[in-house]
């Protein structure tokens, strides 16, 4: 498996990341447990979770997903064989990006875990009236301790994003490495515009989330009575345009071209983008995570690559 690097870190992944956002809540924990066990067995070592995962459900308070993988690394010893990613600010508990909260939410993160260290520790949100010259030295402190290796931000503006930037640079504070934004064949304005051009320019690595536009690029979903009594079914309606339509067709062509799935289409087509390091994307079965792992064996050809592009793009 090529991997690629984390910034000007020295941690290397794959090129495909697990969101274990479904960890506790659309999949069990043995059900987890066996996801986990086959995503390593592809040769893949990248896993993203946060502490506000599953808060949303009914009866959860969070950290139900972190819970579950630090139960995986006791069981499965496997520890040593992942990059893991975890984050703070959103949990309601341990919300924003104040250095008194950071220090504690690690700790939390940390004893759920089941593990010492933390490979890489996102901002889930940036934090305004938090100044970057408290978060950013909260993060020193934790890169000091051993207990965090590279830090990363999620859901930053461009300009945000190079403020901390610069902010970590004139003070010699760590910066952030890798960045985790929005982005797939649909949702590309935001992205391409605001920060790809930062992240391209300080060699940042990106993760986006919602590779799959909350599984509306698997295809499954072609009228609202699709969406009807399924777990992202509300997530999905605003993808069922023209556009959105359009896209879908151009991923069965693409799949069909190629014997696979809309779902590795779609993927490979994230992994190919030049300013990409790995998609996030997520199952709910082993056999759901073949799709997955078979995006990244999927080399697409121009002429696929063109037709996807055609189809997606928002510029009018």
């Amino acid at each position: 498996m090529q991997t690629r690097s984390i910034g000007n870190s020295d941690l290397k992944v794959a090129p495909l990341v697990f969101g274990g956002n479904v960890f506790g809540w659309t999949a069990d924990e043995r059900t987890s447990f066996s996801i986990l066990d086959a995503f390593v067995d592809h040769g893949l070592n990248f896993i993203d979770t946060a502490d506000v995962y599953s808060a949303w459900v009914d009866g959860h308070q969070g950290g139900e997903s972190e819970t579950i993988i630090g139960k995986w690394f006791r069981k499965s010893g496997k520890r040593h064989r992942v990059v893991l990613a975890t984050k703070v600010g959103k949990l309601s508990t341990r919300a924003g990006l104040t250095a008194a909260n950071i220090a504690a939410a690690v700790d939390d993160s940390l004893r759920r875990l089941k593990t010492d260290y933390i490979d890489v520790y996102f901002s889930h949100y940036d934090d305004e009236q938090t100044p970057l010259d408290e978060t950013l030295p909260a993060y020193q402190k934790l890169i000091k301790a051993g207990k965090v290796r590279v830090i990363g931000a999620s859901n930053y503006t461009g300009e945000r994003l190079g403020e901390a930037l610069k902010v970590a640079e004139d003070s010699g504070l760590p910066a952030y490495q890798i960045l985790q934004p929005e982005y797939n064949l649909y949702d590309r304005e935001g992205y391409e515009t605001g920060l790809e051009p930062v992240a391209v320019q300080h060699r940042i690595a990106v993760v986006p989330y919602y590779a799959l536009a909350s599984d509306f690029l698997s295809g499954e979903y072609r009228s609202k009575k699709d969406t009807w009594n399924k777990a992202r079914g509300s997530r999905v309606e605003k993808y069922l345009d023209d556009r959105g339509l359009t896209i879908l067709d151009a991923l069965d062509e693409v799949a069909k071209r190629n014997d696979t799935t809309p779902v590795s289409v779609a993927l490979a087509w994230l992994i190919a983008r030049p300013s990409v390091t790995a998609p996030i994307a997520s199952a709910t079965s082993v056999g759901q995570l073949e799709s997955l792992a078979a995006a990244t064996r999927l080399a697409l050809a121009d002429e696929d690559v063109k037709l996807l592009d055609e189809a997606s793009a928002w510029q009018k």
